[in-house]
């Protein structure tokens, strides 16, 4: 958890390994450079990289390779949940919920109308859509929003029991995680929660791309507290090594 990706030591001793990387990282980098440039903040620019990686592939571009491990990791996550007490009449939102690699499974378990899907990328939900159809689930009427920034000042207040983002930000620079915490608190039923994963380091923050982001456990800690939160570190997401993120569960203070 310590490494730092983003040190020339470290990339080199990766390359040495890895020497079949090197060329695809070389286009990744000249592709996100080139993108960057003409992006006006980190969320177009994400837009970007989401509309790019989507046009290739609906699944790597929510970090899969296949559909079969689309399929495990959305699995994964609802597990998880339901374990965690997620019932049918529960109102949940996920920010970040790409083509509904998770969002497929809480659609069929929650009641028509109980799921909110956000996401930056246009280009993703229209994946989404498809998802739905595909796995019939147009009954359920889920809700599917492209959103400009985290803010979410067009939801209703106190109304979500249920809050998750899933590989969201393990992408984001910390000035985006501070605007989903500083408004996610108005939107939180009474008793509800926001669990969220994030790449965990106990060294140097740093991120790799700027697609990657690494921090410490007690940064987000301290910046949800900044904003009337209480964050708890998932030590059960952890075990068995479900995924290689960390979990934070967010209540209100």
């Amino acid at each position: 958890m310590s490494r730092d990706r983003a040190r020339l030591a470290y990339q080199l001793r990766y390359a040495a390994r890895n020497p079949e990387r090197i060329v695809p990282y070389a286009r990744r980098l000249a592709r996100d450079t080139w993108l960057r440039a003409r992006a006006r903040d980190h969320v177009a620019y994400y837009r970007s990289v989401m509309r790019s990686d989507a046009a290739r592939s609906p699944y790597g571009a929510v970090g899969t390779a296949d559909q079969d491990r689309w399929a495990a990791i959305g699995r994964l996550q609802f597990d998880y949940l339901v374990e965690h007490g997620l019932r049918p009449s529960h109102r949940m939102l996920e920010i970040g919920c790409g083509n509904l690699r998770a969002g497929r499974l809480f659609i069929e378990h929650l009641d028509a109308g109980h799921y909110y899907g956000v996401d930056i990328s246009p280009d993703i939900l229209f994946a989404a859509e498809d998802t739905v159809a595909a796995y019939k689930l147009q009954g359920k009427l889920p809700h599917l929003t492209p959103v400009r920034d985290l803010r979410l000042d067009f939801l209703p207040e106190r109304h979500f029991d249920v809050v998750h983002a899933h590989s969201v930000f393990s992408h984001s620079p910390i000035t985006v995680v501070d605007e989903c915490l500083a408004h996610v608190g108005r939107i939180l039923a009474p008793g509800g929660f926001f669990d969220f994963t994030f790449n965990r380091t106990e060294g140097q923050e740093h991120h790799v791309l700027r697609e990657d982001f690494y921090y410490r456990t007690a940064t987000l800690v301290a910046l949800a507290r900044r904003h009337g939160l209480e964050a708890r570190f998932m030590d059960d997401w952890e075990q068995g090594n479900r995924h290689k993120q960390s979990k934070l569960r967010v209540t209100a203070g």
